[in-house]
């Protein structure tokens, strides 16, 4: 059966990636299937900016940044490599991480500044680049991960789903996507050279 444009089991149940299917549409250029993603995850993805930033006013400014991505780049999504949620919620945690880095530099510069007016040598560069070189090991530790992994540590940190609602949203036994996260987890660990 035809339901919104988008194919549903007979037995009533959703798509199994219903913002997949959604993506591939929007991607097409379909307003309305843009408009009924925006309707289907708006609201988680602002929360999770807004977990991020805690200023409302950015969290309205970057979500509308997302979305507008989401528009632009849909075509970028591809189905075989995760579930069209994951995207967009990646898509919004890196938006929100830059726009928190972003403040963060405007800030560090004002404070770099205050520091020459005061005659007080000051070097944040070190910091910056440690900062970078983690960010990065963490994103290679989470890439070496399997799929379903990677997918319930994403949904669990960065879109802050329980992992009742992760098992909800994959379609999985909650048993099973607690295995997944702690064994993810374990993992993280050794990639990242963690030995406690």
């Amino acid at each position: 059966m035809v339901i919104d444009g988008l194919e549903v089991p007979d037995d009533g149940t959703e798509p199994a990636d219903r913002a997949g299917d959604l993506l591939q549409r929007v991607a097409e250029g379909d307003q309305g299937a843009f408009a009924r993603l925006y309707d289907l995850l708006s609201a988680r993805v602002f929360g999770l900016i807004l977990r991020v930033l805690v200023d409302r006013s950015q969290s309205e400014e970057v979500l509308q940044e997302v979305f507008l991505e989401i528009w632009q780049s849909a075509a970028r999504f591809t189905p075989n490599r995760g579930q069209g949620r994951s995207w967009v919620f990646t898509i919004a945690h890196r938006r929100a991480v830059d726009r928190v880095r972003s403040s963060q530099a405007s800030s560090d510069r004002d404070v770099r500044v205050g520091f020459r007016d005061l005659d007080v040598a000051h070097d944040g560069v070190a910091e910056q680049v440690e900062l970078k070189i983690e960010g990065e090991k963490v994103q290679t530790a989470l890439s070496a991960l399997p799929e379903v992994q990677r997918e319930a540590l994403t949904l669990a940190y960065f879109g802050g789903y329980s992992q009742s609602e992760i098992a909800a949203l994959v379609g999985a036994p909650l048993g099973t996507v607690k295995t997944r996260m702690r064994d993810g987890l374990s993992r993280l660990r050794i990639e990242m050279g963690v030995t406690t």
